[in-house]
Protein backbone atom coordinates (compact mmCIF):
# COMPACT_ATOMS: atom_id res chain seq x y z
CA UNK A 1 0.00 0.00 0.00
CA UNK A 2 1.08 3.47 -0.67
CA UNK A 3 2.66 5.65 2.30
CA UNK A 4 1.07 8.35 4.17
CA UNK A 5 2.78 11.94 5.02
CA UNK A 6 2.15 13.97 7.68
CA UNK A 7 3.50 17.83 7.98
CA UNK A 8 3.34 19.97 10.94
CA UNK A 9 5.84 20.79 13.93
CA UNK A 10 7.51 18.65 16.76
CA UNK A 11 8.30 19.73 20.47
CA UNK A 12 9.79 19.39 22.72
CA UNK A 13 7.20 18.19 25.81
CA UNK A 14 8.35 18.54 29.26
CA UNK A 15 5.48 17.79 31.96
CA UNK A 16 5.11 17.83 35.52
CA UNK A 17 4.88 14.26 37.06
CA UNK A 18 2.43 13.18 39.50
CA UNK A 19 -0.34 15.73 39.00
CA UNK A 20 2.00 19.26 40.26
CA UNK A 21 1.17 22.02 39.30
CA UNK A 22 4.13 24.55 37.56
CA UNK A 23 4.82 26.10 41.38
CA UNK A 24 5.87 22.86 43.17
CA UNK A 25 7.90 21.06 40.83
CA UNK A 26 11.21 21.34 40.43
CA UNK A 27 11.71 18.35 37.37
CA UNK A 28 9.97 18.05 34.21
CA UNK A 29 9.30 14.77 32.13
CA UNK A 30 10.77 15.14 28.68
CA UNK A 31 9.39 13.48 26.11
CA UNK A 32 9.03 14.46 22.16
CA UNK A 33 5.40 15.12 20.08
CA UNK A 34 3.47 17.31 18.00
CA UNK A 35 -0.37 16.48 16.35
CA UNK A 36 1.23 15.67 12.97
CA UNK A 37 3.88 13.94 14.38
CA UNK A 38 1.35 11.72 16.97
CA UNK A 39 -0.73 10.96 13.94
CA UNK A 40 2.53 9.38 11.86
CA UNK A 41 3.23 7.49 15.04
CA UNK A 42 0.01 5.42 15.32
CA UNK A 43 -0.09 4.81 11.59
CA UNK A 44 3.81 3.56 12.27
CA UNK A 45 1.90 1.11 14.90
CA UNK A 46 -0.80 -0.29 12.62
CA UNK A 47 2.15 -1.16 10.27
CA UNK A 48 1.59 1.46 7.75
CA UNK A 49 4.56 2.80 5.73
CA UNK A 50 4.54 6.73 6.88
CA UNK A 51 6.80 10.21 6.41
CA UNK A 52 6.75 13.09 8.67
CA UNK A 53 7.98 16.51 7.12
CA UNK A 54 9.24 18.93 9.62
CA UNK A 55 11.96 21.62 10.08
CA UNK A 56 14.43 21.28 12.34
CA UNK A 57 17.67 22.71 13.61
CA UNK A 58 20.77 21.22 13.84
CA UNK A 59 21.39 20.88 17.14
CA UNK A 60 21.58 18.22 20.02
CA UNK A 61 17.79 18.59 20.84
CA UNK A 62 16.72 17.65 17.53
CA UNK A 63 19.39 15.34 16.83
CA UNK A 64 17.31 13.12 20.11
CA UNK A 65 13.98 14.17 18.42
CA UNK A 66 14.87 12.08 15.37
CA UNK A 67 15.96 9.24 17.05
CA UNK A 68 13.27 9.42 18.93
CA UNK A 69 11.11 9.12 15.34
CA UNK A 70 13.51 6.58 14.03
CA UNK A 71 12.61 4.16 16.54
CA UNK A 72 9.38 4.73 16.06
CA UNK A 73 9.49 3.49 12.28
CA UNK A 74 8.93 7.01 10.93
CA UNK A 75 10.22 8.04 7.73
CA UNK A 76 12.22 11.42 8.36
CA UNK A 77 13.96 11.54 4.71
CA UNK A 78 11.95 14.29 3.82
CA UNK A 79 12.92 16.70 7.05
CA UNK A 80 15.05 19.85 5.97
CA UNK A 81 17.37 21.56 8.57
CA UNK A 82 17.49 25.70 9.59
CA UNK A 83 16.14 27.83 11.95
CA UNK A 84 17.10 28.56 15.52
CA UNK A 85 15.44 25.89 17.67
CA UNK A 86 13.28 22.96 18.77
CA UNK A 87 9.76 24.51 20.07
CA UNK A 88 8.82 23.27 23.51
CA UNK A 89 5.42 23.28 25.30
CA UNK A 90 5.14 22.73 29.16
CA UNK A 91 2.29 20.81 30.87
CA UNK A 92 0.59 20.75 33.92
CA UNK A 93 -1.67 17.78 34.22
CA UNK A 94 -4.81 18.72 35.73
CA UNK A 95 -7.42 16.24 38.13
CA UNK A 96 -11.01 16.03 38.69
CA UNK A 97 -11.87 20.19 38.99
CA UNK A 98 -8.51 21.46 37.59
CA UNK A 99 -8.27 21.18 34.23
CA UNK A 100 -4.44 20.97 32.83
CA UNK A 101 -2.65 23.56 31.62
CA UNK A 102 -0.59 24.41 28.34
CA UNK A 103 2.02 26.72 28.01
CA UNK A 104 3.98 27.26 24.58
CA UNK A 105 7.76 28.39 24.26
CA UNK A 106 8.00 28.13 20.02
CA UNK A 107 8.53 31.59 19.08
CA UNK A 108 11.05 31.66 16.40
CA UNK A 109 11.10 27.66 16.17
CA UNK A 110 12.40 26.33 12.87
CA UNK A 111 9.52 25.77 11.73
CA UNK A 112 8.26 28.78 12.10
CA UNK A 113 10.40 30.58 10.03
CA UNK A 114 10.08 27.90 6.79
CA UNK A 115 9.53 29.39 3.61
CA UNK A 116 8.19 28.53 0.56
CA UNK A 117 10.07 26.65 -1.58
CA UNK A 118 12.60 24.71 1.27
CA UNK A 119 10.48 21.95 0.70
CA UNK A 120 10.20 19.76 -2.92
CA UNK A 121 6.68 18.55 -2.51
CA UNK A 122 6.20 16.50 -5.81
CA UNK A 123 9.36 14.44 -4.50
CA UNK A 124 8.01 14.08 -0.97
CA UNK A 125 4.59 12.79 -2.38
CA UNK A 126 6.34 10.23 -4.63
CA UNK A 127 4.52 6.82 -3.36
CA UNK A 128 2.50 8.81 -0.89
CA UNK A 129 -2.04 8.56 -1.59
CA UNK A 130 -2.25 10.44 1.84
CA UNK A 131 -1.62 13.82 3.32
CA UNK A 132 -2.38 14.93 6.71
CA UNK A 133 -1.96 18.86 8.54
CA UNK A 134 -3.85 20.30 11.19
CA UNK A 135 -5.17 23.65 12.04
CA UNK A 136 -1.80 23.93 14.57
CA UNK A 137 0.72 24.30 11.37
CA UNK A 138 -0.73 27.30 9.90
CA UNK A 139 -1.53 28.75 13.62
CA UNK A 140 2.55 29.23 13.82
CA UNK A 141 3.30 31.60 11.58
CA UNK A 142 2.23 33.19 8.10
CA UNK A 143 4.78 31.46 6.37
CA UNK A 144 3.68 27.84 8.01
CA UNK A 145 0.74 28.44 6.53
CA UNK A 146 1.91 29.60 3.25
CA UNK A 147 3.67 26.26 3.34
CA UNK A 148 0.78 24.03 4.61
CA UNK A 149 -1.56 25.37 1.69
CA UNK A 150 1.37 24.94 -0.80
CA UNK A 151 1.70 21.36 0.39
CA UNK A 152 -2.37 20.98 0.16
CA UNK A 153 -2.11 22.36 -3.23
CA UNK A 154 0.81 20.20 -4.53
CA UNK A 155 -1.06 17.09 -3.13
CA UNK A 156 -4.68 18.10 -5.01
CA UNK A 157 -2.50 18.31 -8.05
CA UNK A 158 -1.28 14.79 -7.81
CA UNK A 159 -4.48 13.33 -7.09
CA UNK A 160 -3.88 12.23 -3.01
CA UNK A 161 -6.40 12.33 -0.38
CA UNK A 162 -5.66 15.64 1.86
CA UNK A 163 -7.38 15.06 5.51
CA UNK A 164 -7.14 17.61 8.53
CA UNK A 165 -7.79 18.19 11.61
CA UNK A 166 -9.23 21.66 12.20
CA UNK A 167 -7.55 21.72 15.82
CA UNK A 168 -8.17 25.35 16.46
CA UNK A 169 -5.82 26.68 19.53
CA UNK A 170 -6.69 29.82 20.40
CA UNK A 171 -3.19 30.50 22.14
CA UNK A 172 -1.15 29.95 18.96
CA UNK A 173 -2.75 32.53 16.65
CA UNK A 174 -0.78 35.35 17.29
CA UNK A 175 0.85 36.82 13.69
CA UNK A 176 -1.77 39.17 12.95
CA UNK A 177 -4.15 36.68 11.01
CA UNK A 178 -7.13 34.73 12.45
CA UNK A 179 -7.86 31.25 12.05
CA UNK A 180 -11.23 32.28 10.04
CA UNK A 181 -9.11 34.36 7.84
CA UNK A 182 -6.31 31.68 7.06
CA UNK A 183 -8.02 28.55 7.29
CA UNK A 184 -10.82 28.43 4.40
CA UNK A 185 -8.10 28.46 1.31
CA UNK A 186 -6.72 25.10 3.45
CA UNK A 187 -9.64 23.36 4.58
CA UNK A 188 -11.13 23.92 0.76
CA UNK A 189 -7.78 21.52 -0.25
CA UNK A 190 -9.15 18.47 2.16
CA UNK A 191 -10.96 15.38 1.21
CA UNK A 192 -11.86 14.74 5.07
CA UNK A 193 -12.33 17.01 7.88
CA UNK A 194 -12.10 16.22 11.40
CA UNK A 195 -13.34 18.59 14.01
CA UNK A 196 -14.97 19.07 17.75
CA UNK A 197 -17.83 21.33 18.97
CA UNK A 198 -14.76 24.24 19.68
CA UNK A 199 -13.50 23.80 16.28
CA UNK A 200 -16.17 24.19 13.89
CA UNK A 201 -17.57 27.46 15.94
CA UNK A 202 -14.11 29.28 16.47
CA UNK A 203 -13.54 29.04 13.38
CA UNK A 204 -16.52 28.91 10.56
CA UNK A 205 -19.20 30.18 13.42
CA UNK A 206 -20.86 26.70 12.69
CA UNK A 207 -22.10 24.97 15.99
CA UNK A 208 -24.89 23.01 16.89
CA UNK A 209 -28.20 24.31 18.03
CA UNK A 210 -28.63 23.92 21.85
CA UNK A 211 -25.12 22.32 22.93
CA UNK A 212 -23.24 23.77 25.54
CA UNK A 213 -19.67 21.73 26.16
CA UNK A 214 -19.79 22.97 30.11
CA UNK A 215 -22.91 21.55 30.47
CA UNK A 216 -23.04 18.25 28.82
CA UNK A 217 -21.91 16.27 32.55
CA UNK A 218 -20.59 13.49 30.25
CA UNK A 219 -23.75 13.32 27.70
CA UNK A 220 -23.64 14.48 24.25
CA UNK A 221 -26.10 14.46 21.78
CA UNK A 222 -24.59 13.34 18.88
CA UNK A 223 -27.78 13.85 16.59
CA UNK A 224 -27.09 17.27 17.25
CA UNK A 225 -24.08 17.01 15.37
CA UNK A 226 -25.51 16.53 12.14
CA UNK A 227 -26.53 20.42 11.15
CA UNK A 228 -22.36 20.34 11.58
CA UNK A 229 -21.28 18.64 9.09
CA UNK A 230 -23.95 19.36 6.66
CA UNK A 231 -22.63 22.88 6.97
CA UNK A 232 -19.00 22.26 6.86
CA UNK A 233 -20.09 20.33 4.10
CA UNK A 234 -22.01 22.84 1.71
CA UNK A 235 -19.02 25.45 2.28
CA UNK A 236 -16.47 22.85 1.44
CA UNK A 237 -17.67 20.95 -1.45
CA UNK A 238 -14.30 18.74 -1.76
CA UNK A 239 -15.12 16.81 1.55
CA UNK A 240 -16.34 13.67 1.44
CA UNK A 241 -16.83 12.97 4.87
CA UNK A 242 -16.96 15.09 7.96
CA UNK A 243 -16.09 13.10 11.36
CA UNK A 244 -16.83 14.86 14.50
CA UNK A 245 -15.13 13.74 17.98
CA UNK A 246 -17.98 14.10 20.73
CA UNK A 247 -15.98 14.23 24.38
CA UNK A 248 -18.54 14.74 27.13
CA UNK A 249 -16.34 15.77 30.36
CA UNK A 250 -17.59 15.05 33.94
CA UNK A 251 -13.78 16.29 35.24
CA UNK A 252 -10.32 16.13 34.14
CA UNK A 253 -9.82 12.46 35.11
CA UNK A 254 -13.42 11.32 33.46
CA UNK A 255 -14.75 11.85 30.33
CA UNK A 256 -16.91 9.67 27.95
CA UNK A 257 -15.57 9.94 24.16
CA UNK A 258 -17.17 8.79 21.21
CA UNK A 259 -17.66 10.59 17.56
CA UNK A 260 -19.56 10.76 14.31
CA UNK A 261 -19.02 10.42 10.35
CA UNK A 262 -21.17 11.73 8.02
CA UNK A 263 -20.60 11.12 4.46
CA UNK A 264 -22.89 13.51 2.75
CA UNK A 265 -25.82 11.37 2.84
CA UNK A 266 -25.40 8.84 6.32
CA UNK A 267 -24.62 10.15 9.43
CA UNK A 268 -22.68 7.00 11.20
CA UNK A 269 -22.40 6.96 14.97
CA UNK A 270 -19.62 5.24 17.24
CA UNK A 271 -19.99 3.30 20.57
CA UNK A 272 -19.91 5.66 23.62
CA UNK A 273 -17.28 4.51 25.67
CA UNK A 274 -16.69 5.65 29.30
CA UNK A 275 -13.21 6.67 30.57
CA UNK A 276 -13.35 6.95 34.14
CA UNK A 277 -9.53 7.12 34.94
CA UNK A 278 -7.20 9.34 32.20
CA UNK A 279 -3.69 9.14 32.50
CA UNK A 280 -2.77 11.21 29.80
CA UNK A 281 -5.13 12.88 26.81
CA UNK A 282 -2.74 15.05 25.56
CA UNK A 283 -2.98 13.43 21.66
CA UNK A 284 -6.53 12.00 22.31
CA UNK A 285 -7.39 13.69 19.43
CA UNK A 286 -4.34 12.55 17.00
CA UNK A 287 -5.14 8.69 18.39
CA UNK A 288 -8.15 9.42 16.98
CA UNK A 289 -6.87 10.99 13.26
CA UNK A 290 -4.69 7.93 13.31
CA UNK A 291 -7.07 5.34 13.99
CA UNK A 292 -9.24 6.93 11.21
CA UNK A 293 -6.81 7.17 8.41
CA UNK A 294 -5.61 3.62 9.26
CA UNK A 295 -9.75 2.95 8.97
CA UNK A 296 -10.76 4.42 6.00
CA UNK A 297 -7.82 3.05 4.18
CA UNK A 298 -7.62 -0.36 5.41
CA UNK A 299 -11.48 -1.24 6.17
CA UNK A 300 -13.16 0.54 3.32
CA UNK A 301 -15.91 1.04 5.59
CA UNK A 302 -16.70 4.10 7.52
CA UNK A 303 -18.66 2.58 10.22
CA UNK A 304 -15.78 0.17 11.11
CA UNK A 305 -13.28 2.76 10.44
CA UNK A 306 -15.28 5.52 12.90
CA UNK A 307 -15.21 2.50 15.63
CA UNK A 308 -11.55 1.78 15.58
CA UNK A 309 -10.72 4.98 15.30
CA UNK A 310 -12.73 6.01 18.54
CA UNK A 311 -11.53 2.89 20.23
CA UNK A 312 -7.71 3.31 19.59
CA UNK A 313 -8.41 6.95 21.23
CA UNK A 314 -10.18 5.18 23.95
CA UNK A 315 -6.49 3.21 24.36
CA UNK A 316 -4.79 6.43 24.48
CA UNK A 317 -6.35 8.06 27.12
CA UNK A 318 -4.35 5.15 29.36
CA UNK A 319 -1.25 5.94 28.02
CA UNK A 320 1.56 8.59 29.31
CA UNK A 321 3.14 11.15 26.87
CA UNK A 322 1.76 12.37 23.28
CA UNK A 323 2.04 9.20 21.23
CA UNK A 324 -0.47 6.03 20.89
CA UNK A 325 1.45 3.11 21.20
CA UNK A 326 -0.99 0.53 20.36
CA UNK A 327 -1.48 -2.46 18.00
CA UNK A 328 -4.11 -2.94 15.92
CA UNK A 329 -5.07 -6.19 17.82
CA UNK A 330 -5.32 -4.17 20.77
CA UNK A 331 -7.62 -1.83 19.24
CA UNK A 332 -9.76 -4.72 17.51
CA UNK A 333 -9.77 -6.68 20.94
CA UNK A 334 -11.71 -3.44 22.40
CA UNK A 335 -13.75 -2.69 19.27
CA UNK A 336 -14.95 -6.34 19.98
CA UNK A 337 -16.13 -5.44 23.60
CA UNK A 338 -13.14 -6.36 25.85
CA UNK A 339 -12.75 -3.25 27.69
CA UNK A 340 -11.82 -5.65 31.09
CA UNK A 341 -8.14 -4.57 31.18
CA UNK A 342 -7.32 -8.39 32.32
CA UNK A 343 -3.38 -9.47 31.94
CA UNK A 344 -2.47 -10.49 29.14
CA UNK A 345 -0.50 -13.83 29.13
Amino acid sequence: MSKVVTFGEIMLRLATPAYLRFSQTDTFSATFGGGEANVAVSLANYGVEVDFVTRLPQNDIAASCLAELRKRNIGVSNIVYGGERLGIYFLETGAVARPSKVVYDRAHSSISTIERGMIDWDKVFEGADWFHWTGITPAISASAAEVCLEACQAANRLGITVSCDLNYRKNLWKYGKSASEIMPALVECCDVILGNEEDAEKVFGIKPEGFDVTATEGKVDSAAFRSVCEQLMARFPRAKKVIITLRGSINANHNTWGGVLFDGETLYESPRYDITHIVDRVGGGDSFMGGLIYGLREYKDDKRALNFAVAASCLKHTIYGDFNLVTVAEVENLMKGDGSGRVSR
